[in-house]
């Protein structure tokens, strides 16, 4: 058998191994953002909401939750944004994402906090913004009332708390969640919720919020990983 050419590596190299299986406007976007900045090969099977804003039947047989994001890599399928986020560093990072000491509490913490204590609020509100348009509409402005005001009585102060925490570390840390000169963990997995906070809670997102959502938006890595995933409804004008 001949021995393979340095060509051959070349192409085995560079032929993607990981996929990512993207619903529009989601938590997957963040998983491109990384893979770009990674310089990894991927491929992205896309996938559409249902009119109901909900994941398709089809990501049913990628992962039994039916939930984006989901990745393959080889025999790996692994779900769960900050799984996959962790995992991504841990197998392609290659120094790239690598964490300061002085940074390291900060990543641990914002890398959590993301998902954990952030996001379930702002799912709260989305929920109750959309269950009016779900009922009969004889009842509906009844019902957007009486959500409306348990949004301001449930989500509204704590959400305040939120956007307060994250403008005075955004002030002491100046560029990323970390500290450092580049994204780590803790910008992939905060990108995302802030873009979301900025939507649907736009009067709790200080200055320096809507300027982090714009300058990685701004990064080169982050358009790309727009242009392969497509249309996107977080975009800052």
């Amino acid at each position: 058998m001949d021995a393979p050419t340095p060509s051959d590596a070349v192409v085995a190299a560079s032929t993607p191994t990981v996929v990512v299986h993207h619903l529009e406007d989601s938590r997957s976007q963040r998983v491109l953002w990384l893979l770009e900045e990674l310089n990894v090969p991927y491929e992205v099977k896309k996938y559409k909401r249902t009119p109901q804003r909900l994941a398709p039947k089809e990501l049913l047989d990628v992962h039994p939750l039916g939930k984006s994001p989901v990745i393959t890599d080889g025999a790996v399928t692994l779900a769960e944004s900050g799984a996959i986020v962790e995992y991504l560093i841990k197998k392609y990072g290659a120094g790239k994402v690598d964490v300061s000491e002085s940074g390291w509490i900060d990543d641990l913490y914002f890398t959590h906090y993301s998902e954990g204590s952030v996001q379930p609020l702002l799912v709260r509100r989305l929920v109750f913004r959309l269950l009016p348009q779900r009922v009969p509409a004889l009842i509906r402005p009844i019902v957007k009332n009486v959500l409306t005001k348990a949004d301001s009585l449930m989500n509204g102060p704590d959400l305040r708390k939120h956007g307060d925490l994250i403008e005075k570390h955004l002030e002491k840390n100046k560029v990323w969640f970390a500290g450092g000169d580049n994204p780590t963990a803790s910008d992939y997995m905060m990108g995302f919720t802030l873009e979301i906070l900025v939507n649907r809670a736009p009067e709790v997102a200080g200055p320096k919020t809507i300027e982090y959502v714009r300058r990685m938006q701004a990064r080169p890595a982050y358009k790309r990983a727009l242009e392969k995933g497509g249309e996107y409804a977080y975009i800052l004008p």
